[in-house]
């Protein structure tokens, strides 16, 4: 049963439409004294907002959309230039990212908008021109910069940290005085993106604090009452934000703002991102800001190449939906704004980077990709990143997280920016129906939840009863994934998924339970913790250590049936160069089987699987995992499975009951071997009385007692862990069962 009910409609629509556009002209600037306005989603004031917190957009790649053909419309529906459409949104701040030399040998861009200094310089000049003032985004680099990648520019590339300190605050200096001479309105230098573990490949922190002070000491020169910005992320790392603003610190680095990523779906509670900023900023008397947030509002691809938000990310407050987008942002919003006066702003990452072309224009969108750098990466950036732009370079993986519809229409949570001021009222819809997401082992009881969550835009919740598909139900038949089909009280169609598991042999594999008793873990720089980098669940084997180091995480398993298995484990991390060891092992009787893992990258995650390992009648094997990293390597090991695959291949051929077999022959025969006693011809093994015996030792050679084998005077059997010797011949006379009988108790 419906648990919440209401007076007057209620707007109940399916699955088909919970994502629905909802587009709608805003109303006039409102007052906080107005209270809330009627509108197309529902928005909750934040109370004692100052009129000028800082409302910003990073819009990097508008050249290249606009190149691309891209147009962008105002709320009425007309063609409108992109910077116009911001500001009237109460949009206060643009936010550029600007690179060193993102162009390959032969002047082609690497992507991403192409964003050098002169282009960067534009896009000033367009957002000053409409009243906003611009944050400059130095990424030290020629291409992305983040937690996994922070590739020095190619023109740095063999100097020394001393030569590449120079070399950014000369760098710094001239591209600022570009922008101060265009007559560009810079509030805010941000020197450096993400960079948690190196800025331009300097890592060490005394480096890195000097590299941080060149930026620093070039923005205090060239713009003086500009705002500096050091930036990081993964909030959600117990201790990192606070031990990264004691190191600089420590290392005498002169900034103003202490600036984070927080995106919902990545990185843990806002209650935590409040916490541990509002340390930083008490410690150390910084200002905050968040550069960079998001939510998406589909999951439709809107250019053919994928996002990185494919799937529900299954957040308990936030929907698909721009119902979902103008939650989420408003709560960022929120959060900074409860740091009090050290809460500057909110900048929302790329509203605006939207397809340059449908999915079934793909030949056409890979055309303007490649010409004008409007996709995320192009194939010239694979001189400069081979291993990531340079394998999976393409389009937009953002669109689905723009505050504008495909076609450029301005959804109506790129609104928020004005609503957070007075709160926003709408019509009652659905916004959400729950998806429940089932896991089992393989032989565990399909249980389906008997209701189903149903969220509406004003945030409230039902639960609603729900009928599932008894077919789907019963085709549910061993390891996989199925899909089960549901409909709601209210006529919502619904679906779950329910994940079928095989046994996994290790114990605790994705470390969830606080016992790992389990697992050894020898040598330096890795424990079992809890993180937002944890492949399977929120706990993980988390690695890092400046210097050079190596450890191993092992777990010796037994009682397992002979038999073929296979191996499996998740890794993501970087700054591991190809010298390093990383070894994925599982060791049996049978021998030592392996394979490398990977670390490509910041929540790049890498299965690495080992296949045919045997397992014999010991039933033992130990899995393992060793690491010989570079200081400065880090990363997660995860999600650890060891499954049975099959049987081993029998040594012997199978019975044949049309073949004529002597005395001494040996057969398989359902998994048992069985040798002849004499001529037989169409006898099944397994008689006690007939021509053949079963034949099987123990680990150690020992002889198993079977029914079926004869034993001769003095012959040792194995039989319940109890070893026995023949007084005289003997056949199915079972050990143990009678003192008078043909066995006795073996003395050794």
């Amino acid at each position: 049963m419906a648990s919440h009910q209401r007076s007057g409609a209620r707007g109940l629509i399916g699955l088909a439409t919970v994502g629905a556009l909802l587009l709608g002209t805003p109303t006039a600037a409102a007052t906080d004294d107005d209270g809330p306005v009627e509108a197309g989603i529902f928005v909750e004031k934040v109370e004692d907002l100052p009129e000028d917190f800082i409302h910003g957009a990073d819009i990097s790649m508008v050249l290249s959309l606009e190149e691309s053909g891209v147009t962008f419309y105002d709320t009425a529906g007309n063609e409108a230039d992109l910077f116009a459409v911001l500001a009237d949104a109460g949009i206060t701040d643009i936010r550029i990212r600007v690179w060193n030399d993102p162009w390959d040998s032969e002047g082609r861009g690497y992507g991403g908008g192409n964003v050098d200094v002169s282009r960067a310089v534009e896009i000033g000049q367009r957002a000053t021109a409409h009243g906003m003032s611009v944050l400059v985004n130095f990424h030290y680099s020629d291409f992305w910069a983040d937690p996994g990648k922070q590739f020095p520019p190619k023109a740095w590339e063999g100097m020394t940290v001393d030569d590449k300190v120079d070399a950014l605050g000369e760098f710094t200096r001239d591209a600022l005085e570009d922008f101060r001479d265009a007559g560009v309105d810079v509030r805010m230098v941000q020197v450096g993106n993400e960079t948690n573990h190196a800025v331009s490949g300097v890592s060490a922190w005394p480096d890195r604090a000097r590299m941080f002070s060149a930026g620093s000491a070039a923005v205090r020169e060239v713009f003086p009452d500009a705002l500096v910005a050091l930036h990081f992320t993964n909030p959600e790392r117990a201790g990192t934000f606070a031990e990264y603003a004691a190191q600089l610190d420590q290392h005498g680095v002169d900034y103003d703002v202490f600036a984070s990523s927080y995106y919902a779906f990545w990185h843990g509670t806002l209650e935590n991102l409040t916490d541990v900023l509002s340390h930083v900023a008490e410690t150390y008397d910084k200002k905050i800001i968040v550069t960079e947030t998001s939510w998406a509002y589909t999951l439709e691809d809107g250019d053919g190449t994928g996002n990185i938000i494919g799937s529900d990310p299954g957040h308990d407050r936030y929907s698909v939906s721009p119902q979902g987008q103008a939650d989420a942002l408003r709560d960022v919003i929120a959060a900074v704004n409860d740091l009090g006066d050290a809460g500057l702003g909110v900048y929302y990452w790329e509203p605006a980077w939207l397809p340059v072309g449908p999915p079934e224009q793909i030949e056409q969108n890979w055309v303007l990709w490649e010409t004008y750098g409007s996709g995320w990466a192009t194939s010239y950036a694979a001189e400069y990143d081979p291993d990531d732009a340079g394998e999976y370079y393409g389009g937009s993986a953002w669109e689905n997280q723009a505050l504008f519809d495909f076609e450029g229409h301005p959804l109506e949570s790129l609104q928020v920016f004005r609503y957070v001021y007075t709160g926003a009222v709408a019509p009652l819809e659905v916004v959400r129906v729950e998806s429940p997401e089932l896991v089992v082992v393989h032989g565990d009881e399909i249980a389906l939840p008997s209701t189903v969550r149903v969220t509406y835009n004003d945030g409230s919740v039902d639960q609603h009863a729900v009928t599932w598909n008894d077919d789907d139900v019963a085709a549910i038949d061993g390891p996989g994934t199925y899909e089960v089909r549901g409909l709601t009280e209210s006529d919502i169609e619904v679906t779950a998924e329910v994940v079928v598991q095989p046994v996994n042999y290790v114990v605790n594999g994705s470390f969830e339970d606080s016992d790992t008793s389990m697992w050894t873990i020898s040598g330096a720089g890795a424990a079992i913790t809890t993180t937002n980098d944890a492949a399977d669940g929120t706990r993980a084997v988390q690695f890092w250590a400046p210097e050079p180091y190596e450890f191993t995480v092992s777990q010796q398993i037994e009682g397992l049936t002979a038999g073929t298995y296979r191996l499996s484990a998740t890794t993501q991390g970087g700054d591991s160069p190809q010298t390093d060891e990383r070894r994925l092992t599982a060791t049996t009787s049978a021998g030592t089987y392996d394979a490398d893992l990977l670390l490509d990258g910041w929540r790049t995650w890498r299965t690495t699987t080992v296949e045919d390992i045997v397992v014999e009648d010991d039933g033992t094997a130990t899995v393992a995992a060793t690491f010989t990293l570079s200081g400065g390597a880090w990363g997660t090991f995860d999600d650890v499975v060891l499954e049975r695959t099959g049987d081993l291949e029998p040594e012997w051929p199978a019975w044949d009951p049309a073949q004529v077999y002597v005395a001494g022959d040996m057969v398989n025969h359902q998994g048992a071997d069985f040798k002849a006693s004499w001529w037989t011809r169409g006898q099944e093994p397994g008689d006690p009385h007939g021509p053949w015996q079963e034949v099987a030792a123990a680990p150690d050679g020992t002889a198993l007692w079977t029914p079926s084998r004869v034993f001769d005077t003095g012959d040792v059997v194995l039989h319940d862990d109890v070893r026995y010797t023949a007084r005289w011949w003997t056949r199915n006379q079972e050990p143990g069962t009678s003192p008078w009988g043909p066995w006795e108790t073996d003395p050794a």
